[in-house]
């Protein structure tokens, strides 16, 4: 692969940044690439307005590092570009980086921008952000919203867990849903999933046909209404069962969800502002990936490479 002009965007409070930009550019040194540019995410700049900036100066790959939000953030800049994104594993969730198989240590990451493959993929839409894994709304942004800060930190996923213990009594939700611009359909839920990808927290498989590059959305509608309908359908999940009970999956290009009041709502985690609606569109084969070589039969653009 030929060398490339880099840039890193990281949470510095999601890791040792000084440690990293050590290893980071002594890897990419050896490879015979240039000291990538270095910018660090703050609350008001959360890394897309960091990544637009990487895009306008050149940067041909960029790694980010700083978990499932700033990799969101940073995804909705470089969709639509020809910038590869590598992700950092670093924060608690890293659920693109689990969905892609990726490598969960920071060399094996840098390997797959210096030495791997290009890999296509979809993302989701809402308005103008974008996400790569799933957007939600009910239950699942509730849970997401009220895992322990500190328990994430020492746990990880164990955090959510404890979370969706707290929420399994809540409400229900009245929803119409549109899927591909047809009839509503009327759904009494507990929460609305609309997915990328399949893979959860711990990974936990919830929806085994959903690929990151086949260009629909998967749409699970959650609706157990007894906690032993939520052990049932958790049990099912967690067996690789085909048929999943209380849950009902569709697929769609577009997907429009309206409640009756307004609902909690998440992107790859990332709880956003409560609302009636949620409104997603595929937006397909958007997103450019930095993968192992070994993944290159996987992808959609199987033989890019990142040559300039």
């Amino acid at each position: 692969m030929g060398v490339l002009r880099s840039a890193v965007i990281v949470n510095p409070t999601k890791c040792d940044e000084a440690g990293l930009r050590t290893a980071l550019e002594a890897q990419l040194a050896e490879a015979g690439w240039p000291a990538p540019t270095w910018a660090a995410t703050t609350t008001e700049h959360t890394g897309r307005t960091q990544a637009q900036e990487a895009v306008a100066a050149g940067a041909q790959v960029l790694f980010v590092g700083g978990g499932d939000g700033t990799v969101m953030e940073c995804a909705g800049a470089l969709a639509g570009t020809p910038v590869a994104l590598c992700v950092l594993p670093l924060g608690t969730g890293n659920l693109l980086a689990r969905n892609l198989r990726l490598p969960t240590d920071i060399a094996g990451a840098i390997s797959a921008a210096v030495d791997g493959e290009r890999r296509r993929i979809d993302v989701g839409r809402v308005g103008e952000r974008c996400f790569t894994v799933m957007a939600g709304i009910g239950f699942d942004a509730r849970m997401m919203d009220d895992a322990p800060e500190a328990l994430k930190a020492r746990t990880g996923a164990f955090a959510y867990a404890v979370s969706a213990l707290r929420h399994l009594r809540g409400e229900y939700m009245h929803v119409d849903i549109t899927l591909d611009g047809g009839t509503p359909l009327r759904r009494r839920a507990r929460s609305v999933l609309v997915a990328n990808m399949g893979d959860l927290q711990a990974g936990v498989r919830l929806l085994r046909k959903a690929e990151p590059d086949d260009g629909v959305l998967d749409v699970a509608v959650i609706a157990p209404r007894t906690l032993r309908h939520w052990l049932t359908m958790s049990v099912s999940i967690l067996l690789h069962r085909r048929r999943v009970p209380h849950m009902d999956v569709f697929t769609a290009r577009t997907v429009g969800i309206q409640a009756t009041r307004p609902q909690a709502r998440e992107l790859d985690g990332d709880v956003i502002d409560s609302n009636r609606e949620l409104a997603v569109a595929i937006d397909a084969g958007a997103l450019v990936v930095c993968v192992p070589r070994e993944q290159a039969g996987t992808s959609a653009g199987q033989g890019e490479t990142g040559s300039a």
